[in-house]
């Protein structure tokens, strides 16, 4: 599993994992670091800071709703639950409650931090919410080819 070691929902969750039992072991990786580029070298590091994936011993690469699940699956004390969130009714509940977690990470994380940050363009306005200027380029200082 990947996850964010600058995020604290990310590393309470993390926390949490270790100290739960594992019916399939989770080795917790964090997202962007020269350890997963090197273990996953075929995943985009920037896509798995801003969304929580999971990769499976056989290379299945899981993402959102579906990795929770898959984290939770290997846990003895969760795996029952891990099946009900497989339904179709139970991945809309998964689904709402990653959009929670994220909603909650993008409000208590710092801006400019290991999501978007301000080195690939992207700020973050209160009144309007998030923009993107490519680096080099100034607010109206480039022209689309």
């Amino acid at each position: 599993m990947l996850y964010d070691a600058d995020c604290p929902l990310c590393t309470f969750v993390r926390d949490w994992l270790v100290k739960r039992p594992q019916l399939v072991p989770l080795d917790l990786v964090p997202a962007g670091s020269p350890a997963a580029r090197d273990r996953f070298p075929g995943l985009d590091p920037e896509s798995t800071l801003s969304e929580i994936t999971v990769v499976g011993d056989a290379g299945q690469v899981y993402r959102g709703a579906a990795a929770w699940i898959v984290t939770l699956w290997a846990l003895r004390d969760h795996r029952r639950l891990a099946h009900r969130l497989s339904t179709p009714s139970g991945m809309r509940l998964a689904k709402g409650a990653v959009l929670a977690a994220a909603k909650w990470r993008g409000a208590t994380a710092p801006w400019g931090g290991r999501v978007y940050r301000r080195g690939d363009g992207w700020t973050y306005h209160p009144r309007d919410g998030w923009h993107h200027t490519p680096p080099g380029c100034g607010s109206d200082a480039c022209v689309a080819p």
